[in-house]
């Protein structure tokens, strides 16, 4: 199948001919439906804190943070393309849409009006000034969410990028300094760090926090092959392989360099301005000592099983009520210590209120343990799609995160991913017809196999911009 040319290609990579065969073999037989069970909710999977419960969590994470290494991990790869797809459509194809009237009448309320307002000239018509927002002017059609002016303020615009150092140094910080990682693409690295090269010096001396800002780029030997519709390699018009990022999965290699105790992580363009951030800084809080707690318990069970002891008994019933793991009656000691030794995460859930996004249900394994994840529609058999509508919470992408073992070394977090859980799409290249292949979500399925508790947290902690008009908003004004 694979010339002497293409192995090279493939190895160049950092792929095997052995992955890529795999990646085609998934093309063939497709990926299975998840085996849910049933929607996670309220007091089912879906923890709802008392108000006894906020404090004791709050204070928890607030008496060890000085003493823990905490990271913030923002995905930021990609342009925001599709943030701005109807205004691409207004320019390139002349279809105005009521998004676009809607746009042109609040012109003056968006963030980045004032930096706009230098490229309009007198007289200027509604596609040109359109034009100007993503084509010439600012650019913005090139750009990554993380660079455009989301929000104003007195002292000036202030872009994603800059809400999360914030962020961090009002819920990740040890009080001296905060650890920001920042996912990217190649080709807009250099635009985040002239960003933070102009004003992270101003947020340090705003809140007094020294900033420690670094980057990483999705790995090419995560990126996975296309196929044309029959399943057979597609090839470029000058004969080589086409390979495509395989989505945000492939971030759980990234993940997995860092070095922390807890880890924040929260997309880019999940932030609101500084009136609105209260609940938003008391959650992350909040999440944060709740997986403190659940991880101090877990470890104290680890050690005494590995030592020996007779604790199976208080093992069991700790993954059932309060890691929400339920194993078959017949678990061996094995499944137990195996099931209890893995990473820990905590998501924020929110009501559904119509979102977009996946949901959290109880999904049972290939060992018979009943648990928790984050599924996606496209992950859902059409025979258990209902459940997909019973659904009362979606998934925010608000979520705390722990790689350490109780021995304090590092779990390795690509060994705990589902590789069942990617999908498939159609796409095209070159005005041709492609098929493409995601890795499990960096919440789906890369972390199918954590220990997760689902907590509900306010609808005012999830202020997401998809498209442009989003910016509207109250929580963005």
């Amino acid at each position: 199948m694979f010339t002497q040319q293409d192995i090279a290609q493939i190895e160049a990579r950092g792929l095997s001919v052995a992955e890529v065969e795999k990646q085609i073999e998934n093309f063939r037989k497709g990926f299975p439906s998840l085996p849910v069970v049933r929607a996670a909710s309220g007091g089912d999977g879906v923890k709802q804190l008392t108000d006894e419960e906020l404090k004791a969590a709050e204070a928890l994470y607030e008496a060890e943070v000085k003493n823990l290494k905490t990271v913030k991990f923002v995905p930021a790869s990609g342009a925001a393309t599709r943030m701005f797809k109807e205004l691409f459509e207004y320019v390139n194809d002349d279809k105005r849409t009521a998004g676009i009237d809607k746009l042109i009448t609040n012109l003056e309320k968006f963030a980045f009006f004032p930096e706009l307002a230098k490229y309009l000239k007198p007289q200027i018509d509604d596609k040109d000034t359109v034009r100007n927002i993503i084509i010439d002017g600012l650019q913005y059609g090139a750009k990554p969410k993380g660079l455009v002016t989301f929000h104003a303020y007195k002292e000036g615009g202030r872009k994603p990028v800059e809400e999360h150092l914030v962020e961090a140094a009002l819920y990740a910080s040890d009080g001296k300094s905060a650890t920001i990682h920042f996912t990217v693409s190649p080709e807009h690295q250099e635009g985040f760090e002239a960003l933070l090269k102009e004003r992270q010096s101003y947020y340090e001396d705003k809140f007094g926090v020294k900033f420690n800002v670094s980057f990483s780029q999705q790995s090419p030997a995560t990126d996975t092959i296309a196929v044309n519709p029959d399943n057979t390699p597609f090839r470029t018009d000058d004969g080589k392989l086409l390979f495509r990022p395989a989505g945000h999965g492939a971030l759980i290699t990234n993940l997995d360099k860092l070095n922390a105790d807890i880890i924040f992580v929260k997309n880019i363009d999940n932030v609101t301005t500084d009136e609105r951030k209260a609940d938003t800084i008391t959650y992350k809080r909040v999440l944060a000592g709740e997986l403190l707690r659940l991880q101090k318990r877990s470890f104290e069970l680890l050690k005494a099983l590995n030592e020996g002891k007779d604790v199976e008994a208080e093992a069991k019933a700790f993954l059932a009520e309060e890691l929400c793991c339920k194993l078959p009656a017949d678990a061996s000691r094995e499944l137990v210590v195996k099931t209890l030794d893995r990473p820990i995460r905590v998501c924020g859930m929110v009501k559904n209120e119509g979102e977009p996004g996946g949901g959290p249900f109880w999904v049972r394994d290939d060992e018979g343990r009943e648990q928790l994840q984050i599924a996606e529609s496209s992950q859902i058999s059409k025979e258990d799609i209902h459940l997909m509508k019973e659904a009362t919470h979606f998934n925010p992408v608000d979520l705390i995160c722990s790689p350490k073992r109780y021995d304090g070394s590092k779990y390795d977090l690509t060994q705990y991913t589902d590789p069942k859980t990617g999908f498939i799409s159609s796409k095209s290249a070159g005005g041709r017809e492609l098929r493409a292949q995601e890795l499990p979500g960096l919440w789906n399925g890369a972390m199918a196999n954590w220990n997760t508790l689902f907590v509900e947290v306010p609808i005012t902690t999830f202020s997401p911009v998809k498209v442009v008009n989003d910016l509207l908003r109250p929580e963005h004004q």
